[in-house]
């Protein structure tokens, strides 16, 4: 591994891919050790003296970048206390390789993400507008649903020039989706989450953008209608309860699905954070798997979700209790 004093001195383009490929190295000699134990259990081709130097280094690169300045001060904080773990590692090396990513403007392949036990490969929108009586969004053809393109005359119930096109959606359906690095992965759970009568789609700072060209073509145009928004976890809409998408909990077959709420989804690579999993005031959800590998895309995972969820709302609004 290039010495760090050498590292610095390298011109920015050339250090950056560099600190990118040291920073996949050392999240992959994460992955075999389990994330709960002590940081020092961790078999790293570095030392902490040369990880705290790199952290130090980027912070001064990019001090106004939000995402690195607190994946950094969260990783320091655990190492003065003396709490850090090897999942603590892991996030840290995650969180600032795909920030970096970001901040080169390049965008990871699939198979540039590190999963458990495997190695594969803007500015926030303006608020959305929705037509409380109908449960639907009015739409210019074409319009943005987080653009300012909405129809001023269809919200206040006027008719409109073009023709509108109507968005049914359950109201109160949220999801939340958590550092989603796959631009194929954010895209198709655009498409499942319009598909299904979502309400709105709620963005971590560390998804890949809906912008980019890969998330644009798997999301089949619904970037268009779904309304959306970056959104942090202390942010989230606090009438509505949250339940998450994650291993460990109850089965998707007999778990209770609320009559509105927001269901979290957590990274590829890292499945939902400690700090998401501590916004769940409504239970866990699982989706029991037979085979070796038992493992679905997340993607995959949310179809299946919401396909179960969406059919508890249907029983419900028959009962016209929605």
């Amino acid at each position: 591994m290039i010495e760090l004093f050498k590292l610095v001195r390298l011109p920015t383009t050339q250090k950056i891919r560099k600190v990118i490929k040291i920073l996949e190295i050392l999240e992959a000699e994460c992955v075999a050790v389990p994330s709960g134990l002590p940081y020092s259990a961790v078999s790293l081709s570095c030392d902490s003296f040369y990880i705290e130097g790199l952290c130090t280094h980027l912070a001064s690169m990019y001090p106004s970048d939000s995402v690195i300045t607190a994946a950094i001060e969260t990783y320091i904080s655990a190492l003065r206390a003396e709490t850090l773990t090897a999942g603590d590692y892991r996030v840290l090396f995650n969180t600032l390789r795909h920030a970096l990513y970001r901040q080169s403007g390049v965008q990871p392949s699939e198979w540039d993400l590190i999963a458990p036990g495997l190695r594969y490969g803007t500015d926030a929108p303006a608020p959305y507008s929705a037509i409380p009586e109908f449960g639907a969004a009015v739409l210019k053809p074409g319009a943005a649903a987080n653009s300012t393109a909405l129809h001023p005359e269809t919200q206040t119930g006027e008719p409109s020039a073009a023709l509108p096109v109507m968005r049914p959606f359950y109201p109160g359906v949220y999801v939340y989706a958590e550092d989603i690095r796959a631009p194929f992965n954010l895209g198709s759970i655009f498409r499942t989450a319009e598909a299904f009568g979502a309400e709105k789609l709620l963005l971590s700072e560390g998804c890949v953008s809906p912008e980019q060209p890969r998330a644009q073509r798997s999301a089949m145009g619904c970037t268009h209608f779904l309304p959306w928004e970056y959104c942090s976890l202390e942010s989230l809409p606090a009438d509505l309860p949250v339940f998450a998408l994650e291993t460990g909990g109850t089965p998707i077959t007999s778990f209770s699905f609320p009559k509105h709420g927001i269901v979290l989804l957590g990274s590829e690579e890292l499945g939902l954070s400690a700090e998401a999993l501590k916004r769940v005031s409504a239970g866990i959800v699982s989706i029991p798997m037979k085979g070796i590998k038992a493992s679905l895309n997340v993607a995959v995972a949310f179809g299946i979700l919401m396909q179960c969820w969406i059919a508890s709302l249907k029983d419900a609004v028959l009962d016209k209790s929605c």
